[in-house]
């Protein structure tokens, strides 16, 4: 079972929260600086990490899977928060030019479809972020924060995940490397951390990035060939895992 929408959204306005908010947005933003006048899809929870981006970016989707629940996050252009499934995101091919998974991929009961219909959506040459608990670090190890939850991972097994789905990883790294304690976790104290583990430990950081990067290869086209799930932002509130998608048969695309 994942974690619930509802458990995500009490850690982040926690102490512990607020770090890895903080110490994960230092890394993302120094990959990406801005995304303005991109498409952008955050899938699992990335509102703490992707809400930054979202008044110049040219659109933003928030994914959240079904048994998760979603949390509506509204723009000025409506509710950007939708249900989805791993193995079928509700999205034509070759939409988006930016992917952040958090909360994603550690408890994703079926990981390679998953990274197969993200690789699907994706514009090619479009660049994916997956933040995950590292195996070696103490977050994973500890039950009082969602990155304890799941399947840890170390930066060369997401690196491999990647690249058995088709993308090309090309920068790995880390972030959060203060103690799961609340004491421990205040914004100071976790940036001096920080700075020590980078220098000190690099490998055991609480969580992992890896950067990497849609590459079209030949025979890769078929996955551009599926049914496509109309996604379904009306729904109020924290959403759950009985909100109906309607199938959209037809029109499917193949990438340009």
């Amino acid at each position: 079972m994942r974690q619930s929408v509802q458990k995500l959204e009490q850690f982040y306005v926690s102490r512990r929260g607020a770090a890895a908010q903080a110490m994960v947005s230092r890394r993302l933003h120094a990959l990406w600086p801005n995304l303005d006048g991109l498409d952008v899809l955050g899938y699992g929870y990335g509102i703490p990490y992707l809400h930054f981006y979202s008044e110049h970016a040219r659109s933003m989707v928030y994914a959240m899977p079904s048994e998760q629940g979603a949390a509506r996050q509204m723009l000025p252009r409506g509710n950007v928060s939708v249900l989805t499934m791993d193995k079928e995101l509700p999205f034509a091919p070759s939409v988006f030019d930016r992917v952040l998974v958090a909360h994603g991929l550690e408890e994703a009961p079926h990981m390679p479809a998953l990274l197969g219909e993200l690789w699907r959506v994706m514009k090619p040459e479009g660049r994916i972020v997956i933040i995950a608990a590292n195996r070696a670090g103490l977050w994973a190890r500890s039950d009082k924060t969602p990155f304890g939850a799941g399947r840890p991972f170390s930066r060369s097994q997401l690196s491999s995940a990647l690249k058995t789905s088709g993308f090309v990883p090309l920068v790995r790294s880390g972030a959060l490397y203060c103690p799961p304690v609340s004491k421990m976790c205040g914004l100071g104290m976790a940036g001096i951390f920080e700075k020590f583990g980078e220098t000190v430990w690099p490998g055991l950081s609480g969580l992992v990035l890896v950067e990497a990067v849609k590459r079209l290869y030949a025979g890769r086209d078929s996955r551009q060939k599926k049914r496509l799930r109309r996604p379904d932002f009306g729904a109020a509130g924290a959403l759950g895992a009985s909100s109906d998608m309607h199938i959209l048969k037809g029109n499917t695309q193949k990438n340009d």
